[in-house]
């Protein structure tokens, strides 16, 4: 009996007993379909992670004004003295390794253009903040040191800023207000999405952060020339642990603290991001966990049923041997038969797992990833688990005494 053969008979018996067949695959069904929901959704919220960190701007850290503190009590993150200009030169003298610098000065209100009106965030940013941001001008041009010395009233604009002012028309060139200013909008960002914390990075617009302090959020009474938070970005050949330890030296040395605590932070936002995939990862091991478990228990009632069926056969199994049937025929007839169960199970599974995956993407719109090489990964695993935890059965039904098995009712 050739592998064809064995096939058709497997197939003849399975239709024999569909119902319970199937029933049989379920904890196969279960299994497969979990390994695939599991890795396209890891896939997909590792890209999306990936994608979240790329769009924060690689090899950078992050300089925030520090908390506080009200009769011993702490006020909160930034109520420190404001970062300043000088702050942004003594780093870019005596942190090496520094290729680009921007401060950003973060304001909330309306920008105006015609009858539309649209909230957004105003940032008064440097020259060289989508430098450090890694963010393109898709459209226009970007701002220049010229307009930032000279508090030009130009600015860049986000997509969502330019969707909502701009429908249906080029913005470059165009005239919005601002707290009863004009400025003309010199360009366009690229679209950067969702931050981590959810927000819409396009939905912002940027101004010469001198023309930010004049004219939108105005100079703060202690510090002049404040400049928000600071971004950094560094040569990819440079240590970041080694650059934010400078950093925090230089602050240390400008911003002396009685209490002993620093009046300022210093972050690694990609780290940040890389700890959100470590829970990923985590949360992808124990559901992995749970997917080897029912394939486990799919293989165990695999073995369960061909056990029955062995002994339900054992007269048919008498009758191929005495008419030349060999050991190995049996033994491969009854294999191939667990190996077929589970590549049933293991194509269903794959039909619930691919769907599932495209209904988590398009209702909850979350981001999945299914790989083609997964589901032929899914697929091998059935049949192995069927190899597996069929050969005892089928080695069982192999070495039956034809004599005892023919006397079998």
């Amino acid at each position: 009996m050739n592998l064809l053969n064995s096939i058709q008979v497997a197939w003849t018996a399975i239709r024999t007993n569909l119902l319970r067949s199937f029933l049989t695959t379920l904890g196969i069904v279960i299994g497969v379909a979990s390994v695939i929901l599991l890795v396209a959704v890891g896939s997909g919220a590792a890209r999306e992670v990936e994608r979240q960190i790329n769009s924060l701007g690689t090899s950078m850290l992050v300089v925030f004004p520090g908390s506080s503190r009200v009769l011993g009590r702490a006020a909160g993150a930034g109520t420190e003295l404001p970062l300043s200009e000088s702050d942004m030169k003594a780093i870019r003298d005596k942190v090496p390794g520094v290729i680009a610098m921007s401060g950003q000065l973060d304001e909330s209100g309306p920008a105006i253009k015609g009858n539309l009106n649209w909230v957004t965030v105003l940032s008064g940013v440097h020259a060289e903040y989508t430098t450090v941001r890694d963010w393109k001008v898709v459209a226009g041009r970007e701002l220049t040191p010229e307009d930032v010395r000279a508090g030009a009233r130009v600015a860049l604009i986000g997509q969502t800023v330019a969707r909502e002012l701009f429908p249906g028309e080029d913005p470059v060139g165009g005239t919005i207000r601002i707290k009863n200013v004009s400025f003309e909008i010199v360009g366009v960002l690229e679209r950067k999405g969702q931050s981590a914390m959810g927000r819409d990075q396009d939905d912002l617009l940027l101004l010469p952060i001198t023309t930010a302090r004049s004219r939108i959020v105005g100079k703060n009474e202690l510090q002049a020339d404040q400049v928000g938070r600071i971004y950094v970005k560094f040569d990819p050949s440079q240590n970041l642990m080694e650059a934010q330890e400078e950093i925090e030296r230089t602050m240390r040395q400008r911003r002396k603290s009685s209490t002993g605590e620093d009046k300022f932070q210093v972050r690694n936002l990609a780290e940040f991001m890389k700890a959100r995939t470590e829970v990923l990862s985590t949360m992808s091991y124990l559901l992995g966990a749970t997917s080897v478990i029912s394939l486990i228990v799919g293989g165990i009632g695999i073995m369960n049923i061909m056990l029955v069926s062995v002994t339900e056969r054992t007269r048919e199994i008498g009758l191929r041997m005495a008419v030349g049937g060999r050991r190995r025929d049996i033994l491969l007839q009854f294999l191939v038969e667990a190996v077929v169960l589970c590549l049933m199970g293991g194509v269903i599974g794959v039909a619930i797992g691919v769907g599932i995956s495209a209904g988590i993407s398009y209702f909850a719109q979350w981001p999945v990833r299914v790989d083609p090489g997964v589901l032929l990964l899914a697929l091998s695993a059935a049949a192995l688990t069927g190899i597996f935890f069929g050969f005892f059965p089928a080695r069982r039904a192999a070495y039956l005494s034809p004599i005892d098995a023919l006397r079998s009712e």
